[in-house]
């Protein structure tokens, strides 16, 4: 709900040819378990998430649970001073929401719905001002876990996803469009840990006469800060026909229970195609 490596055709046929559920040594056989047979709390992962950084976890739901992740608040500027225009946009986004639901112990299908948006456009030479607002387009993806849910210091997934034109008032290209998500952790000495992401869209092209693809990727890094409270900086970038966004984001998180976490961060624009600054709130919790 943005530096990525590209995934050799080698790991995808290592992904592809894997036991999904593999387990690590020493962990509970979870491998019957499924929507209809719920894993046990005592057998429950950690909690994890794909917020707030912008590179998706490659862990999935565990069988049975619903899980949901949140951004209560987002608000993003930008201004545009290209080619003589003095044009600077806000967008105000309230409870975005990602719906997930364990299907296997290592597979998990989720919702994400653009609850409510609203973009206020305003040409400082003109003093026109525009707004629009409304609900938004949902996307729906299947999380495969390849190895590394249950253990081991990586973890690997597939992410197929469709986004649907659901969008009101011009909040969307009213177009389906879709794409594979492939993230990938590893444990790092010193209590660190990585994530990278690298993604391929298939999007509308702006003639509205045929698709074009978009590259994506990420590589974040995180750790325990204190008690209960972590932190991560992350670097994103998305190569596009024209403009090519990076931005350095960073942000906290706070687990308050073993099944409830908290988070807020920024997003910095970094090159003039990407929105100079986003800030957020949210949480994410599992039952």
């Amino acid at each position: 709900m943005i530096s990525r490596f590209s995934t050799t055709p080698s790991l995808l046929l290592l992904c592809l040819g894997s036991t999904l559920c593999g387990q690590a040594s020493g962990q509970p056989d979870k491998s019957a378990r499924s929507f209809f047979n719920r894993t046990p709390e005592a057998e429950l992962r950690e909690l994890s998430t794909d917020r707030p950084d912008l590179t998706e976890s490659p862990y999935t739901v565990d069988a049975g649970w619903w899980q949901v992740e949140m951004d209560l608040v987002s608000h993003a500027r930008d201004h545009d001073t290209a080619a003589g225009a003095d044009t600077q946009v806000s967008a105000l986004s309230l409870a975005q929401i990602n719906l997930k639901i364990g299907l296997t112990n290592s597979i998990d299908l989720q919702t994400v719905i653009a609850s409510y948006t609203r973009v206020r456009t305003t040409d400082r030479l003109t003093g026109d001002r525009a707004t629009v607002s409304g609900f938004g387009d949902v996307t729906s993806r299947l999380k495969i876990n390849c190895w590394g849910n249950d253990g081991g210091d990586s973890a690997f997934a597939l992410m197929p996803f469709v986004k649907w034109p659901t969008n009101r008032h011009g909040l969307g290209n009213d177009s389906v469009e879709g794409g594979l998500i492939v993230p990938y952790a590893r444990e790092l000495p010193g209590g660190w840990g990585m994530g990278v992401m690298t993604e391929l869209d298939l999007v509308r092209n702006v003639a509205d006469e045929g698709y074009t693809a978009d590259w994506v990727n990420t590589i974040t890094f995180g750790r325990d800060l204190a008690g209960k409270l972590g932190g991560y900086v992350e670097l994103a970038a998305t190569c596009t026909r024209g403009a090519d966004p990076v931005t350095f984001d960073c942000g906290l998180t706070y687990g308050a229970t073993r099944h409830l976490q908290f988070d807020v961060g920024a997003n910095l624009g970094l090159t003039d195609a990407a929105e100079d600054l986003t800030l957020f709130a949210g949480l994410s919790f599992r039952f």
